[in-house]
């Protein structure tokens, strides 16, 4: 039996800091293939290569997955300053509109760190280039050093909305989360509805509001060891389902809001 297709949707990257590359991280491929039960297909994420129309006709299903780049603040109405840090425009030219799409077909994508702040923005929400430098925030950023298990510790809570889709999800009103952003949820756009947060305020959870498929979005990296996390988990199984659901034609997702 055919395993459903999940397009992950990966970042320009240099190899030796010279030679062109698309990169997606294997924990991402892992997560999908041996949690969510899906085929995971990387996607040369440049509109030279491949186009909206063509993705959402071969994958079933799409990981927006975290990176260095940034979204570039013209997508959203603002200049270009040096906190706003990298950018990859044609990442942009793709995940951007391959949201909207999604959205008004009712196709599944779940959203990660990067990949929850294109779908603000593809939205029409805004974001701050540095959450950090904002009264009252947390250093929300990746530790410097450290191995990897220390860079994706658990760190911080998240409470969900009571009785919303991911306290429903989770069976629980608040989870511990790993954080490796700088930027984040500046206004929310259209039918962005913000689900959970982090201690200090920070949006950390969202789903789009009517929308008939699997639209979850997450600002930490569940990705991590995701078939050991209790909280990682049921995210990529419900992500899975909502995949195996639109390749079979029964498209909306059970906990649609």
């Amino acid at each position: 039996m055919r395993r459903p297709v999940v397009g992950i949707i990966g970042n320009a990257f240099l190899i030796n800091d010279q030679y062109p590359a698309h990169a997606g991280g294997t924990m991402n491929s892992e997560a999908v293939a041996e949690v969510s039960g899906c085929l995971p297909l990387l996607v040369p994420s440049d509109p030279r290569f491949v186009s909206v129309a063509e993705l959402l006709d071969v994958c079933d299903g799409f990981l927006l997955t975290g990176g260095r780049p940034n979204v570039h603040p013209e997508e959203y109405g603002e200049d270009p300053t040096p906190a706003h840090g990298e950018f990859d425009r044609a990442r942009d030219a793709i995940a951007l509109p391959l949201v909207r799409a999604c959205v008004e077909r009712g196709q599944p994508f779940f959203g990660v760190c990067r990949g929850f702040q294109e779908v603000n923005v593809a939205m029409g929400g805004t974001l701050y280039p540095e959450i950090r430098d904002l009264p009252g925030r947390m250093n929300h950023r990746m530790p410097p050093d450290g191995t990897l298990a220390e860079k994706f510790a658990l760190r911080h809570k998240v409470r969900f909305s009571e009785g919303g889709v991911f306290h429903r999800l989770m069976g629980a009103p608040e989870v511990m989360t790993n954080t490796l952003h700088g930027q984040g949820i500046k206004t929310a756009g259209q039918r962005v509805v913000i689900d959970g947060h982090a201690p200090d305020g920070t949006p950390e959870a969202i789903y789009i509001e009517g929308a008939q498929g699997f639209t979850l979005s997450v600002q930490w990296h569940p990705e991590w060891q995701a078939g050991a996390d209790p909280v990682s988990r049921p995210l990529f199984e419900a992500f899975g389902d909502a995949v195996r659901a639109w390749a079979d034609g029964r498209r909306a997702w059970p906990l649609s809001a």
